[in-house]
């Protein structure tokens, strides 16, 4: 998915403080619901973007999308925050050996998830992000000393009943679905461990992608390969956007996140995936196997165990 972390739903940005209204509790509920409901829409829907671009190469749409990515992000972070936490934000050298981690892992997952929207394996990037909440919560207890009850565990092992149904039957490792998730999971990890700002951090890690990113396009360009500007209007405008369809549904997600119990937001993550299920089946013909049915069928049970867990508990 394509989103930062790093709530317990997908991994993306820290969590941020929740400030109260007591004079309006409705009225911030309600809009932090619509902003948390978009964003999860949208992030559902965004094969339906890169999918249009599907004549580019991964790589090229990857490189247009960080660089047009930190222009935006930073004018948000200068409207947001003063230029001095901005520049200190780096911090010290493990810092930003911290930051060139996660952005080696955030750059990995888009690239990956844009090939398999260009090449009709949605239904994989589907299994990926659903999967992705449950390798959060083995990672949370394996590196964060968190504990699971007895239900959780027994959503956990479900979950790894139905991916290894997919290795049964078709004898291969579901390598795509398992890197997204695992991917996304590692990047969620060390963010929250690190604790970083979600808008700074995704601002930093893009800055950091953008020389190489920015430097491709022009070697593409110079040899004649590159699309920008060679392409159709709208081709051209769609390159550009590709830092809206980034930043946009981060910021949402934020607004969201401040405003809604973490359990809400935990069960609305799981609108993306479902979103990006029925289009691949619905709209662009890829074919849900009988295996493919029984691993979803296992994980949303397993979602489904962990989430009424969750609800019980808060």
């Amino acid at each position: 998915m394509n989103q930062a972390p790093s709530d317990p739903s997908n991994g993306i940005g820290e969590t941020m403080p929740r400030p109260t209204d007591p004079s309006h509790p409705n009225r911030t509920a309600l809009t932090s619901g619509a902003a948390a409901l978009s964003a999860f829409l949208l992030w559902g829907l965004m094969p339906v973007y890169f999918k249009a671009l599907g004549d580019l190469s991964p790589l090229e749409i990857v490189a247009h999308r960080v660089v047009w990515s930190v222009l935006l992000v930073g004018l948000f972070a200068a409207m947001a925050y003063p230029v001095q936490t901005i520049i200190e934000a780096l911090g010290t050298r493990r810092r930003f050996g911290i930051y060139l981690i996660t952005s080696l892992l955030i750059s990995s997952n888009w690239l990956v998830f844009l090939w398999a929207v260009t090449h009709g394996r949605i239904v994989d990037v589907s299994l990926g992000y659903y999967i992705n909440p449950l390798v959060n919560v083995l990672l949370g207890v394996l590196f964060l000393g968190e504990r699971l009850s007895r239900p959780q565990l027994l959503a956990v092992a479900v979950a790894f009943v139905s991916v290894f149904s997919l290795v049964v039957d078709a004898g291969t490792i579901p390598g795509l679905a398992l890197f997204l998730g695992i991917t996304f999971g590692l990047y969620a990890l060390v963010r929250k461990k690190a604790g970083i700002d979600p808008l700074l951090g995704l601002l930093i890690e893009t800055a950091l992608m953008a020389p190489p990113a920015l430097g491709y396009l022009v070697w593409l360009g110079v040899e004649g390969g590159g699309t920008f500007g060679r392409s159709s209007v709208e081709t051209d405008l769609m390159l550009a956007a590709s830092g809206v369809v980034t930043s946009v549904p981060l910021v949402l997600f934020m607004i969201g996140n401040r405003g809604l119990k973490l359990s809400t937001i935990g069960l609305m993550q799981y609108i993306a995936p479902s979103c990006q299920l029925v289009l691949a089946v619905t709209c662009y013909g890829e074919v849900l196997t009988r295996a493919y049915g029984i691993a979803f069928g296992g994980i949303w049970t397993a979602l489904a165990i962990f989430s009424w867990d969750l609800w019980r508990r808060r």
